[in-house]
């Protein structure tokens, strides 16, 4: 074995001449496992304990997964730090059925001020603005203040509860790779004020250990790229005694004089300020302390009032925007998430946000890829897509934070308005790749898009006519949604027969993947917890591990039956919905409609959604067709081609 951070970049031959044979590995192997103390065995590692890697963490467990976190701190984030969720991670909250604790607890923006005091003029309000306005389609238009202690504590618990405890203060030291592509990873860490010396043999391992990554230095060439700005900001969190009128929402405060205040509501009558502390050759660095930056937030703030009652948090920092020049290691076994591969100002409200949703990506990549299930395009696709993100929000981040150092309200706004899709997190866009497949451009007029999020509906659920939000009421369970889009089920009965045979015949690819997850499942089933059962999972996996079939029909429910749907969407029943709610909807928009722009009488489509609610590609057949259910049963397997596969002892 060879430390990873010794490998050159150089490349493939050097790599192969240092690494050991399959047969040293094999002797290494067994002789760690033979010591006193054997190595801890997992499949996944990740290090670091923050939002990222608990929220990876907390995928895996559920999947059932054999995870294990270490973190060299004592305990989690106490108070302060991250603070914004932006919709679409309250979204992903909702999905994982995780967001009421968090919309019990945090504060809700709905918009945000401009004030601004020049050499002439006294602090006045320039206006205010919607932070998010209905052109953002989304359940939740509107930032959630919680703190990222309040975070982390929600996965902590949630990992417990499927007996998996975070390794704290055992600090990651180095990892080694073996030449055998089924070889363990070796995880060097040192524990404890002793520094006792620990192994991890792993799968993968995931760094989300922060901005000074020690996962991303072993990496080679994962270098972060970018750049540090002069600017230092200190920032306040505290119980505030004030009479500036616009306390309760974000606000942009601008001294001419003085620098800028970003003015964050928090939970428990908090406020947050980021308090731009510009430079001055008569003031060093080390001298912004905690009683400057209060004293420099009341020169701002005048003629209002402001003093604390506490402060429960103080920090400083300088703004850097950088990224990883990559994600992972050459061989996809070592991956980079969070602050580890991407840095950038907080103001914004990206980092926890950003962060959670490289690991929301991850995730289930890896799920995959422990079960046998995944071919190498899965697991490249991670970098691919996650490094775009991270790339588009530096760069999105370096004007804004600049717009907010200038106190330019109307550059700031327009800033704003022109990213607005970004910043919530649903105009997170990927580019077609194997997983989000490219379709005929002549039919693309609805919002569903590949590589776009699944936007949000309602429609009706058949079983107990309960409206629901389509998007959310299928848990995540690591499994892809196929829905079927029809107007009439009894017009299209001939396609639906057909198409249900045809995937559950023995040469469908779809088919012999659902036979292999079903063997790997019942091998290393799902981690339950106690609230199962209330949600009851076991609805979503009668017909598959991996699929959840989804029917969609406009038509009455009085002129259906359950028992008119062929075996498999029978089996499917609690995924059966009726697009009939429009008026319930964020657009007002049937879900057929917002998602397809338009569906003629005979047609039939199929939307496939990744398991983190990106669409991967859609497709349309006219059902008068004889052999159209066919066709999409084949379109189907070569779809899923691009990017599983069956294992060979299946």
């Amino acid at each position: 074995m060879v430390p990873a951070a010794t490998l050159d970049k150089s490349s493939e031959d050097q790599l192969s001449e240092d690494r050991m044979d399959k047969s040293e590995c094999v002797d290494r192997l067994s002789l760690l496992r033979s010591m006193p103390e054997a190595p801890l065995e997992c499949q996944i590692c990740v290090v670091g304990a923050g939002p990222a890697g608990l929220m990876l963490a907390c995928n895996l467990g559920r999947w059932g997964v054999k995870v294990e976190v270490v973190d060299d701190r004592a305990d989690q984030t106490p108070v302060g730090r991250a603070d914004g969720l932006q919709p679409k991670t309250i979204e992903t909250f909702r999905q994982m059925r995780l967001a009421d604790p968090l919309l019990q607890r945090g504060v809700r923006v709905y918009d945000i001020a401009f004030w601004r005091s020049t050499a002439d003029e006294p602090l006045r309000r320039l206006g205010r603005e919607v932070h998010y306005p209905p052109v953002i389609d989304v359940l939740d238009p509107y930032i959630l203040l919680v703190h990222q202690g309040m975070v982390e504590s929600l996965f902590i618990e949630d990992l417990k509860k499927r007996g998996i405890e975070v390794r704290r203060n055992t600090a990651f030291d180095s990892y080694s790779v073996c030449d055998s592509k089924s070889g363990p990873l070796q995880v060097n860490c040192r524990a404890n004020v002793t520094q006792d010396r620990k192994t991890l043999l792993t799968q993968y391992l995931v760094g989300c250990d922060g901005a000074h990554s020690k996962v991303r230095k072993s990496i080679p060439d994962a270098k972060a790229v970018g750049m540090s700005q002069a600017s230092v900001w200190g920032v306040l969190d505290g119980e505030l005694e004030t009479d500036f009128p616009d306390i309760w929402s974000k606000t942009l405060v601008y001294s001419q004089e003085h620098g800028s205040i970003l003015i964050i509501p928090r939970e428990r009558n908090m406020t947050r300020f980021y308090i731009e502390l510009k430079s001055s050759p008569k003031v060093d660095r080390s001298q912004l302390g905690q009683e400057f930056v209060m004293h420099r937030a009341k020169e701002i703030m005048a003629p209002f009032e402001v003093g604390w009652k506490y402060i429960e948090w103080f920090g400083r920092y300088q703004i850097g925007q950088r990224v990883a020049s990559r994600f992972c290691d050459n061989h996809h076994r070592a991956f980079l998430a969070g602050d580890a591969s991407h840095t950038h100002s907080p103001k914004a409200a990206q980092g926890m946000n950003t962060s959670m949703h490289d690991a929301w990506n991850l995730c289930w990549k890896l799920n995959l890829a422990v079960r046998g299930l995944a071919k190498p395009a899965l697991l490249e696709s991670y970098e691919a897509e996650r490094r775009k993100i991270a790339l588009d929000l530096v760069n999105f981040d370096y004007e804004h934070a600049n717009r907010i150092a200038g106190g330019d309200a109307e550059a700031l706004a327009e800033n704003f308005k022109t990213n607005v899709r970004f910043i919530s997190g649903i105009g997170a866009e990927y580019s077609e790749n194997a997983i989000n497949m490219s379709q005929d451009q002549a039919w693309v007029m609805g919002e569903a898009k590949p590589g776009c999020l699944l936007p949000p509906a309602k429609v009706t659920r058949y079983l107990d006519s309960n409206p629901v939000d389509i998007q959310l009421d299928i848990p995540m369970l690591g499994q892809f949604r196929v829905y079927l889009l029809m107007w009439d089920v009894h017009q299209s009965r001939i396609f639906l027969e057909t198409f249900c045979q045809a995937i559950a015949s023995s040469d469908s690819l779809v088919s012999q993947l659902s036979a292999a997850a079903s063997i790997s499942y019942a091998k290393q089933p799902r981690a339950p917890a106690p609230e199962d059962i209330y949600l009851r999972p076991e609805r979503y996996t009668a017909v598959s591990h991996l699929f959840t079939f989804a029917l969609i029909t406009t038509m009455p429910k009085s002129e259906i039956e359950v028992t008119d749907l062929p075996a498999l969407l029978q089996d499917s029943r609690w995924t059966f919905y009726l697009d009939n709610i429009p008026e319930q909807d964020t657009r007002g928009s049937l879900c057929t409609n917002k998602w397809l722009g338009s569906l003629g009488p005979g047609e039939v489509a199929i939307v496939n959604v990744r398991p983190d609610g990106y669409v991967g590609s859609i497709g349309r057949w006219d059902s008068s067709i004889d052999d159209a259910g066919e066709d999409a049963a084949r379109w189907m397997d070569r779809y899923y081609d691009r990017f599983l596969k069956v294992p060979a002892a299946v």
